[in-house]
């Protein structure tokens, strides 16, 4: 691009309206001969159609043909065989889509400025290149809806479980494409294909940051290396500079005057900016500078650009219904939050699955609870855990307070077995833990029936909520604050007072309890996100996930197909 072309880029938008308009006083009114251009593109076959769009073919062919042949192929983005505002706001847009998370070059973004770049520089462009500006433009509108409504990345094609219902609605994109010229209103159109979620306009506002940043980002003298030994507040270590400038630069700290020769010491404000940043990160807020508070403060503008543009896709794939209550787990955030009319009634910090039983992603309705649980042992369970175990202590299942039965029901003695011949496979009973405070559920479980037999439970290990690593269980969910969970679930119930739920906890028989209405829950994988308050929470990619869907995220559409033509 010229110097020229280049400076009327910087320039509003509005002054390149202007420029247009001033410039459309002497062009003649003919697109004829622009919509005869505009059809013999698109009637020729769709290897002959990319042929002419070279290394940025078009995506949306039958879209096109749709919208062109109902408007007699008259061009779209230009009036007077020049292009309207209306072209040079998309094209703007375009040019911001890495704000969502999404490629720019997906929406033909280089060619799309060369042509306008010609237009700049020389006031005309032929009819022949009007054309090509106008079936560019229309498909860039097109992938960019698609993508913003339902995502770039079908979630099928990612490792890992994912089974929340996808939005079962193409986005009307043509609809939105005609009203969006008819109203001049090519902003508002687009972006009401975005996401409904607070959340997402708040990540699109710190993808805004961080770009930002990474303009000022100077790698802060390096990544600070791992220490033998966590540092705590009264030692000294070569690298405290650089641990304060991170935590200024990422606004944790605020500068402060360090008195000549103990730029070293890692001192108490410092330990505050430590803590700040540790609390965003979900570290463990002690101030003190170990491993993961390292890795964590190693992270680059354009690291975290990168978790916003994987978690912003995530956030596309959901439905687009709008709930008034529902409980929603974030895996790699390890917390559950109970969400009434958006607002947020409990936080509860949770235990997810081990990386090698993962908790999968899904929704489903929450329709009763268990107080005082039994346990029957799952399968995977059984097998890799319970039978291992009893053929090396005998006294095993009476320690942990379990009982075989038969598929009757009927309890089995343990010495009528030859443990050493049983396997997962072969085993042909239960094993049940009865309640009591030993049980592995805890005290109370919370059902929403699934493919998966993953459930919300308490849990009698309450010392490793205060873990940083907290993918732990088998899958299920284990949380903190079960009592409250049950308050807030049998609220509409007023016979069950806190004094009764807490008895119902410690009872020798479970009770099942039916709700009064079902409650959804959503179990998610987001490793970033941006609260309310504008703080970005960011957070490990405990069963690395991340790196494989930017990987695809960063792929270009060359293979001429939009997700939902796949």
């Amino acid at each position: 691009m010229n110097a020229s072309f280049r400076l009327r880029f910087r320039l509003p938008l509005l002054v390149a309206c202007l420029t247009v308009a001033h410039a459309s006083v002497l062009a003649l009114p003919n697109n004829a001969g622009t919509a005869s251009e505009i059809r013999s593109i698109l009637e020729r076959d769709e290897t002959q159609t990319n042929t002419i769009f070279g290394h940025s073919p078009i995506h949306a062919k039958s879209h096109l043909l749709t919208f062109y042949s109902e408007r007699a192929f008259a061009p779209a983005w230009s009036a007077q065989q020049e292009p309207t505002c209306e072209a040079l706001e998309l094209w703007q847009l375009i040019g911001q889509a890495g704000f969502d998370g999404l490629l720019p070059e997906d929406y033909h973004l280089l060619p799309i400025s060369e042509l306008i770049a010609r237009f700049f520089d020389t006031g005309l462009l032929r009819e022949r290149e009007l054309a090509l500006l106008d079936v560019l433009l229309s498909d860039a509108f097109i992938g960019y809806a698609h993508h913003l409504y339902q995502g770039k990345i079908h979630p099928e094609h990612v490792k890992g479980v994912w089974n929340i219902q996808t939005k079962r609605h193409e986005p009307r994109v043509l609809e939105k494409l005609n009203r969006a010229l008819a109203t001049k209103k090519v902003r508002e159109e687009l972006f009401s294909l975005r996401p409904k979620f607070p959340i997402y306009d708040r990540m699109r506002t710190s993808m805004k940051k961080y770009a930002a940043l990474a303009r000022e980002y100077t790698d802060q003298n390096g990544p600070i290396p791992a220490t033998e030994k966590p540092l705590e507040i009264g030692q000294r270590y070569s690298q405290i500079p650089t641990v304060r400038e991170k935590l200024i630069f990422w606004k944790d700290l605020e500068t402060y005057p360090v008195a000549t020769g103990r730029d070293d010491l890692y001192d108490s404000i410092l330990a505050m900016g430590v803590k700040n940043f540790q609390r965003r990160n979900g570290l463990q807020a002690d101030g003190v500078i170990g491993r993961g508070t390292l890795e964590a403060l190693n992270q680059s503008p354009e690291t975290l650009m990168n978790k916003l543009a994987v978690n912003m896709e995530r956030l596309r794939w959901l439905p687009d219904t709008t709930l008034q209550e529902f409980i929603l787990v974030n895996i790699a955030g390890y917390s559950m939050d109970f969400i009434s009319e958006q607002d947020t009634l409990l936080h509860s910090n949770a235990i997810v699955g081990k990386t090698y039983r993962k908790t999968p992603v899904f929704n489903a309705a929450m329709s009763y609870l268990v107080f005082s649980p039994t346990w029957t042992i799952p399968p995977t369970i059984l097998k890799n855990d319970v039978l291992p175990s009893v053929r090396k202590n005998n006294a095993y299942l009476s320690q942990k307070n379990m009982r075989i039965l038969d598929h009757s029901g009927r309890e089995i003695n343990p010495d009528e077995i030859n443990w050493d011949d049983m396997t997962g496979s072969n085993f042909p009973y239960l094993i049940r833990q009865d309640p009591g405070p030993a049980n592995s559920l805890g005290s109370v479980k919370f059902m929403f029936p699934n493919q998966y037999d993953v459930y919300i439970h308490d849990t009698p290990s309450r010392e490793l909520f205060y873990r940083e690593d907290r993918a732990l269980s088998s899958g299920c969910i284990r949380i903190q604050k079960p009592f409250e969970l049950a308050q807030l679930l049998l609220k509409d119930r007023p016979l069950w007072t806190d004094e009764r739920i807490r008895s119902a906890m410690q009872q020798k028989n479970e009770q099942v309890v039916m709700l009064n209405r079902k409650i959804p829950v959503i179990i998610l994988y987001l490793t970033i996100w941006t609260d309310s308050n504008g703080r970005d929470n960011v957070r490990k990619d405990i069963y690395n996930r991340d790196t494989e869907l930017l990987h695809l995220l960063r792929q270009p559409l060359l293979e001429g197909r939009l997700r939902s033509e796949n």
